[in-house]
């Protein structure tokens, strides 16, 4: 007789789309609390908007010319027929939060911070995903080049605060709707002349979204506008002016930065002052946040006439550039070694008390040998192992076992929470 074959469905998960495992969350949540922390201090609060808006948002405030909009939404109809979109960063969602419930009206300036996933459909890579993760923060209200350097400033002790100092600023300024026409068709009449040399896409997008091209990594696109128009020759006063104070308010604050003439944004509504902070280590992927001012960006989803700046951080890119120095999971402070069935019960009610006494306890459910328990414990990475057998419940003591260096001292169990307590408050001062 033929056995026939079973075949088990395996379900994956989406392409470019990742699990953020245990042994990486405490990472995150380093990061993610890190953000809260310095971000609180320059007095932001935190806004959670939905995943999903209507493609409308995006369209109206990214760009219908952005590669963001043609070619990397994950758009799609609902049951009633409207068109929604898993969103692709987070300004557009906030600044719709901010006019639909009329934050403004709160405070002449507003201070919002946020942090959650974020979708596009692209080609997955180091660093790069179709979900991903930032962090970012955004201001409203203020036009005052001090607000442009506040901004940096956190973000620069941001960076302190999370240990990671292979970075390095780069600012520009894009002009605003007075000055940057002027620059769009200088630069569109250069390129002119070297389309040959563009590849397809620049081709394709050099009159509809001139300053993509600056940042498209083909060689030949970089060979060939290496002598381009530079935007800082074509600013008006106004934001000549302004980028100047930006400069000269980064230099009172001992922030270092290079002026990168070249860097322009992917999203149509930013303005005047433009940010990277960029590093050597993840290869093409090297910008782990960036943002800039979109003064206009209020008005133009119906809002009061208000200006803003902000920021997005990648954190995938952060936890990779963490590298060796990547958080560790909490561990157990007590590893209860229990030795037979009543041991185990009384172990069971012992650790669930360690519990509610603030102590991090664990046990064995599996009945097994004192060596393979201690094996457990030691796996587990434990402070402390109690050994618990007939002998320690007719004594109501036993022995507590220091791991890191194997010493032993007889506790006993009735006051075994507050003994644990003093020598891991111990512990933590001298460390």
């Amino acid at each position: 007789m033929i056995k026939e074959k079973v075949h088990i469905l395996s379900v994956t998960a989406i392409k470019g789309m990742n699990d953020i495992l245990p042994s990486d969350v405490a990472t995150w949540q380093f990061l993610e609390q890190s953000a809260r922390e310095v971000f609180s201090l320059y007095g932001f609060s935190e806004i959670r908007t939905p995943i999903a808006e209507k493609t409308e948002l995006f369209c109206r405030s990214i760009g219908e010319t952005t590669d963001i909009v043609e070619k990397e939404m994950y758009t799609f109809n609902d049951k009633s027929d409207n068109s929604l979109t898993l969103r692709p960063e987070g300004t557009a969602p906030v600044m719709r939060a901010f006019i639909q419930n009329r934050l403004y009206n709160l405070d002449p300036v507003s201070k919002l911070y946020y942090m959650g996933p974020m979708f596009r459909y692209e080609r997955p890579q180091k660093g790069r995903y179709r979900q991903f993760h930032q962090l970012g923060a955004e201001v409203v209200g203020v036009e005052d080049a001090k607000i442009d350097a506040q901004v940096l400033a956190m973000l620069h002790q941001y960076f302190i605060r999370i240990g990671i100092d292979s970075v390095s600023l780069q600012v520009n300024s894009l002009g605003c709707p007075e000055c940057r026409p002027g620059y769009r068709q200088a630069l569109i009449d250069y390129l002119e002349s070297r389309l040959d040399n563009l590849c397809e896409e620049c081709q394709r997008r050099y009159q509809t979204n001139p300053l993509r091209v600056l940042d498209c990594k083909a060689k030949g696109c970089q060979a060939a506008t290496v002598d381009a128009p530079s935007v800082l020759e074509h600013l008006c006063s106004p934001c000549s002016d302004h980028f100047g104070q930006v400069k000269d308010y980064l230099e009172i604050l001992n922030i270092p930065f290079e002026v990168n003439s070249r860097m322009v944004r992917g999203l149509d509504y930013y303005v005047r002052t433009t940010f990277e902070l960029v590093t050597d280590q993840l290869g093409s992927q090297n910008a782990v946040a960036a943002g800039g001012r979109y003064d206009g960006l209020v008005e133009s989803l119906g809002g009061p006439s208000l200006p803003g700046i902000g920021f997005a951080i990648g954190l995938e890119r952060l936890v990779l550039m963490k590298g060796e120095q990547r958080i560790t999971a909490a561990t157990p402070q007590l590893f209860i070694a229990a030795l037979g069935k009543e041991a185990a019960d009384r172990a069971f009610v012992l650790m669930s008390q360690l519990r509610v006494a603030g102590v991090q306890a664990e046990m064995d459910y599996l009945g097994k040998s004192l060596k393979a328990q201690m094996r457990r414990a030691n796996k587990l990475n434990a402070a402390f192992t109690l050994i618990l057998g007939e002998e320690e419940l007719n004594s109501g003591q036993a022995q507590l076992k220091d791991m890191s260096d194997s010493s032993q001292s007889t506790v006993t169990l009735d006051s075994l929470a507050e003994m644990l307590i003093k020598k891991l408050g111990k512990m933590s001062t001298s460390s």
